[in-house]
């Protein structure tokens, strides 16, 4: 990893106006400016070179969540990704993981921060963080539209949101009365440069999803060094390109539906045709890798050459809801070097 880990980093209280490059400025009398949010410091959470991302852990019960872990865990796997949409609440989850393991780091993909309040959010960071030390990193984010409307949430510009949230968990984190951490991650869900900028302003990094490795690139520059960049690569371990390609499509079919990921990978050249009918086999074969390990090492590789510090493995199936466990243990060598 690059640099040192970040304390707490509380900074000023929010203001009742939160100002961004998104909004423009209100008319009327000057705004007294607050003293700036102090950097982080460089992170030095050292999430090893590959992890597993999996969004499936919610259709199994608790008992298996916690076999599965702990395989993946006696598998050498050093880090483990899991998600919020309308499932298990994600911080009771990752309690749940990190209970079942002893080494084993688990991290967010992401906690959606209209979930819960920002005092909330403070708290259950810093609460893991000081239970399980340097194995809980927050990653979270603002998440899509879809997801707000099922919360009764209204789906405002995303980056002034983010930076007003920011602010007030770091005000709470700052009067947070229980015992604290040492320390505490958290990483920004970021695609575009504006919420990048933020993520390395404001946070200990970037957890990206549903991108090339060109991407990896502009995320490194606008990051600089010191920040966690930890984006996500799915993977089908099938050789046959129409088997694989049909489930790879599925998957993509899902995500297209979001303006999220396709206004970002407009900025890499894909188009409307691209994105129809579940995706061009160019647009397939870029977000989504298949074949044998060693395709998908030489993808990490592009990822990690990129400046990717982690990549979040997340091996699809054709159970939805099953998790890949087999694949997980097929890959282990490949991936872990043993």
């Amino acid at each position: 990893m690059r640099g040192r880990i970040s304390g707490l980093g509380p900074g000023s209280v929010a203001l009742s106006v939160v100002m961004s490059d998104d909004a423009p400025a209100p008319a009327g009398p000057a705004v007294p400016v607050e003293p700036a949010v102090p950097p982080r410091p460089p992170a030095d959470r050292d999430l090893g070179p590959v992890g597993i991302w999996s969004g499936q852990f919610d259709f199994s019960s608790a008992d298996v969540v916690r076999a599965a872990v702990g395989e993946l865990e006696s598998l050498g796997y050093p880090t483990v990704w899991t998600g919020e949409a309308i499932g298990r609440e994600v911080l009771t989850a990752v309690g749940l993981m990190l209970a079942a393991t002893s080494s084993l780091t688990v991290a967010t993909g992401i906690a959606q921060v209209h979930a819960r309040n920002a005092l909330t959010m403070a708290a259950g960071h810093l609460a893991l963080s000081e239970a399980y030390p340097d194995r809980f990193v927050l990653g979270m984010g603002i998440s899509h539209k879809l997801l707000m409307d099922v919360r009764g949430i209204a789906y405002r510009t995303p980056l002034t949101q983010m930076r007003a949230y920011l602010d007030e968990m770091d005000r709470t984190s700052g009067i947070y009365r229980a015992v604290a951490p040492p320390s505490a991650v958290r990483v920004l869900a970021a695609l575009g440069p504006r919420m990048l900028d933020l993520a390395r302003e404001r946070a200990d990094g970037a957890h990206t999803y549903f991108v090339p490795p060109e991407h990896t690139v502009d995320a490194r520059t606008a990051l600089g060094p010191g920040k966690i960049l930890a984006p996500e690569q799915a993977f089908v371990l099938d050789t046959n390109p129409s088997s694989a390609r049909a489930l790879a499509r599925r998957h993509t079919t899902s995500y297209l539906r979001l303006p999220n990921y396709t206004n970002n990978l407009r900025r890499y050249g894909f188009t409307d045709e691209d994105f129809a009918d579940g995706g061009s086999d160019r647009l397939v074969d870029t977000i989504v890798v298949w074949g044998d390990a060693d395709a998908l090492l030489a993808r990490i590789k592009e990822h990690r050459d990129a400046g990717a510090d982690h990549v979040c493995v997340q091996v699809l199936d054709e159970n939805r809801r099953g998790l890949p466990r087999r694949q997980w243990r097929e890959l282990a060598p490949a991936l872990l070097g043993r």
